[in-house]
């Protein structure tokens, strides 16, 4: 099974290279972040006529995510525990074929310090809490998305141009150490533990794209039970370079059935 996550920076803007993208690789499963859209406005027909079926969890003009699956899957939640008032829609749930999927796009944080980034440590910390629920329940699950942390110095481009940025502070990394430390697996970084351009995301700015000033902040983290099932992890890199493109591009891992 193929596990794909994609942060498509506006459903409306991207849905010809989010359509490509599924005809050309076929992921069972695509956890789509960045949607910019009421649930109500998802391009749900479009989807269907691609072959999935789709959950969403969207707001207007920002954040939302989504989860296609070749067959229907099961919504187990959407938002993440812990703050009731919480408006942001950042996170779904759901099982498919015996696996749970925890879909997010985590708070940028920027600027910091200030609120955006308290903001971003307090929904981490609930993050923390849900996957360890998750965890110590054995649930095989697989929590994946745009994680907005870049946890080393070689999954960034430029330390010195990125210093003052939310994504490596220390205090981001810190919070996404203590959910690895749970027990997860962090997919593509062991598969590609040597790989030092392993990046995932290229700002529109500055040239980033040509430069290959990438940063790597989309991440597959697995439980054990799916982490033993694990074949592979990788980075359909080429995707960025097409026109219009997401800053994002696509990040899969394939899993034994």
């Amino acid at each position: 099974m193929r596990i794909a996550t994609y942060n498509v920076n506006g459903i409306k803007a991207r849905l010809p290279r989010l359509l490509e993208w599924l005809a050309e690789t076929q992921p069972d499963v695509a956890c789509l972040q960045e949607i910019k859209s009421q649930t109500d406005l998802f391009p749900v027909t479009d989807i269907e006529a691609a072959g999935y079926h789709a959950l969403v969890h969207g707001q207007k003009g920002f954040n939302g995510v989504a989860i296609l699956t070749k067959e229907p899957a099961q919504e187990v939640q959407v938002a993440l525990p812990g703050d009731p008032d919480d408006d942001h829609a950042r996170y779904i749930e759901a099982d498919y074929r015996g696996v749970r999927i925890a879909c997010l796009y985590l708070p940028n944080g920027n600027p910091q310090p200030g609120p955006k980034f308290d903001y971003k440590l307090s929904w981490m910390e609930r993050l923390r809490a849900r996957a360890s629920s998750l965890y110590e329940a054995e649930i095989p699950t697989v929590i994946t998305g745009d994680f907005n942390v870049a946890p080393e110095n070689r999954d960034v481009f430029s330390m010195r141009a990125m210093a003052n940025d939310a994504l490596v502070q220390p205090e981001s990394r810190a919070a996404y150490r203590a959910i690895l430390a749970q027990g997860w697996l962090e997919a593509l970084r062991a598969v590609h533990p040597h790989d030092d351009k392993l990046y995932t995301f290229w700002d529109y700015q500055a040239g980033c794209w040509p430069r290959d000033a990438g940063l790597r902040i989309d991440h597959h983290l697995l439980s054990p039970q799916i982490a033993d099932r694990l074949l592979d992890a990788q980075v359909d890199r080429e995707y960025r370079g097409r026109e219009k493109a997401s800053d994002h591009t696509p990040v899969w891992i394939e899993i034994a059935d």
